[in-house]
């Protein structure tokens, strides 16, 4: 109900606030702190990644402009620049980790019969990563080259709806590959990854969890034909075969047969070879599947270019990992709020409406559903930067 209530406080409706504290309470997050709860901090922090917020100056000075409005938004502690760095730097950031995987499971279940372009009666994920530059002064610890730093954000995603469903943050000389040895594989599920994931010994556990991959072949893939089968070459097709693997070494790490299939992508003319444990599927669906695997290069293109991930608010381990989290978190709260409220914007306009919103006292439903609302603040947000200076 609206009652005179800002945008942010019926945003927040959308949150289980009741599954929060139990992520709180795992971690002893909220011991002997009395004026500003890990509550209090996940909600600045999601107003800075709704709004945009520069650095913690910024946080501060925009919210006491709103302080009237705070109380009832949920925020009960006192807002300052030191108490918000030293919670980001010392709060176990698992806890919004843990509250990130609650809000997941909720997206999931709300997108699960989604079409995402194909109809396959499994769950279908994409395995990928997304690497962002860092300051070696700034952040020592996050290794990556001998000049410079970087993190990792490699994900599991779930095509249905594009909602990540399982993340691991390493620094930036983790291997892609080490990713599999962390991911939960659910039988009869089917996972596509590039070629940066090929480990011919990881992939086999694929097989005996009784699950499908779908990759790509190296140029340097050695192999033996044992069958071919029909293919459509007007559907750009060239080959699909069952294959054994060459070589002592990779012949133990993967004893069983893999289908090998060639497909000339029509659009870019690219000639693709994937490797693939799923004799079933017909070979064109394996392609296509495969190309579905942008959907996770959209999501890394989406949050850096709409949430705050590129720049961090402080320079821990523990700060750079709760801004992450929670910035996934605004991710998965804003695809909610479009689902729950059927929704035609995309996940960018509906941000970008919220943006500009915030604190207005209008109804949630009628500032995102209102088209003539929408434009004007759609064009007032293309301005914001004027008002900043």
């Amino acid at each position: 109900m609206h009652a005179g209530r800002t945008v942010f406080s019926q945003l927040l409706d959308f949150l289980p606030k009741h599954l929060f504290e139990p992520c709180v309470r795992r971690y002893r997050g909220n011991h002997r702190i009395r004026t500003f709860s890990c509550f209090d901090q996940y909600l600045c922090m999601i107003f800075a990644q709704i709004t945009s917020r520069q650095s913690l100056r910024h946080i501060e000075t925009s919210l006491r402009v709103m302080q009237s409005k705070l109380y009832h938004c949920g925020i009960r502690g006192t807002i300052s620049r030191t108490t918000l760095a030293k919670a980001n730097e010392l709060r176990d950031w698992r806890i919004y980790a843990d509250f990130a995987q609650v809000l997941i499971v909720r997206a999931r279940s709300l997108y699960a019969h989604d079409d995402f372009g194909l109809q396959l009666d499994r769950e279908v994920y994409a395995l990928d990563s997304t690497t962002i530059d860092l300051c070696l002064t700034l952040f020592p610890w996050a290794t990556f080259r001998r000049h410079k730093a970087a993190v990792k954000i490699h994900t599991q995603m779930d095509l249905r709806g594009s909602i990540p469903s399982f993340i691991r943050i390493s620094d930036g000389k983790l291997h892609d590959v080490h990713f599999l040895d962390d991911v939960i594989l659910e039988p009869g599920a089917l996972y596509v990854m590039d070629r940066g994931y090929l480990d011919f010994a990881r992939l086999f556990q694929f097989q005996l969890q009784s699950c499908s991959f779908i990759t790509r072949a190296k140029s340097n893939f050695r192999y033996s034909r044992l069958r071919s089968f029909l293919i459509d070459k007007n559907a750009g097709l060239r080959s699909d075969q069952m294959i054994r693997l060459h070589g002592h070494s990779v012949r133990q790490d993967y004893p069983a047969a893999l289908r090998r299939i060639g497909y000339v992508d029509p659009e870019t003319g690219k000639r693709l070879v994937f490797l693939t444990n799923n004799f079933r599927l017909p070979a064109l669906t394996i392609a296509r599947a495969f190309k579905c695997r942008w959907q996770i290069e959209l999501f890394f293109k989406w949050i850096k270019q709409y949430l705050r991930i590129k720049s961090f608010f402080g320079t821990s381990p523990n700060a750079v990992k709760t801004q992450i989290w929670i910035a996934v978190s605004v991710y998965v709260l804003v695809a909610i709020v479009k689902k729950e409220l059927g929704l035609p914007q995309s996940l960018g306009e509906i941000l970008q409406i919220l943006d500009i919103s915030l604190f207005e006292q209008v109804p949630l439903g009628q500032v995102l559903t209102n088209m003539s609302i929408q434009e004007q603040i759609i064009d007032d947000c293309n301005q914001w930067p004027l008002l900043n200076l």
